[in-house]
């Protein structure tokens, strides 16, 4: 009998494993697992240029929540989130309940083991962060590395403590002045060209 009950306990695990792996995490699972505290150094409002300006995130374990709730905490994978305002009308942004799925949280920061204290990271925002207002999100992941809590900068309606990101423009002053010279270089070589052939008119002429 001992035997027969222990069975049933690993096809029980063995099923909730296959199903979480069918459907996956959602993040409204988590919802109840907002255990983590995170901050991140932009004030409100504040404007980043990317490739210039850097972010510094720090995470620990919420100090209300019972002990052993980090038991199975083996990664925190930190991330930069789009807030609505940046998503909308952009279905590559769009927030899907399936995190697989998910498009909201689309840029790494760090992935470090999980640590419940003194966890602190700089960034310098990535070259390719686009234009937008943005938040930090922090995942708290188990040994296969799937997602089982979280926390993040702002409120559940992710209205609050936003910050902007200024994308690369693609232009820099010293390809501006290399064009610049290059058209002053063509419209010389253009006159003196004409000038060039105004003189061998004359010669010929006078021949």
């Amino acid at each position: 009998m001992a035997n027969q009950a222990n069975y049933l306990v690993l096809a029980s695990f063995l099923f909730c494993c296959l199903v979480s792996t069918c459907y996956g995490v959602t993040f409204s699972s988590l919802q109840s697992h907002k255990t983590l505290v995170v901050t991140a150094s932009p004030t409100t409002g504040q404007v980043l240029k990317a490739g210039q300006d850097s972010i510094t995130v720090t995470w620990s374990l919420n100090t209300t929540v019972a002990q052993g709730t980090d038991s199975t905490y083996k990664t925190v994978a930190v991330k930069l989130c789009y807030a609505p305002v940046s998503q909308k009308d952009r279905g590559w942004r769009k927030t899907v309940d399936e995190l697989k799925k998910d498009k909201t949280c689309s840029h790494d920061i760090v992935t470090k083991p999980y640590s419940a204290s003194g966890n602190t990271f700089t960034w310098v925002v990535a070259r390719d962060v686009p234009t937008a207002t943005y938040f930090v999100r922090a995942y708290a992941q188990d040994a296969a590395s799937v997602k089982v809590a979280f926390g993040q900068t702002t409120d559940s309606n992710k209205t609050t403590n936003l910050f902007q990101v200024q994308s690369i423009s693609g232009r820099h002053v010293s390809l501006d002045i290399s064009a610049i010279c290059f058209s002053a270089f063509s419209i010389i070589s253009l006159f003196g060209f004409f000038f060039m052939e105004k003189r061998k008119a004359k010669a010929l002429q006078h021949k």
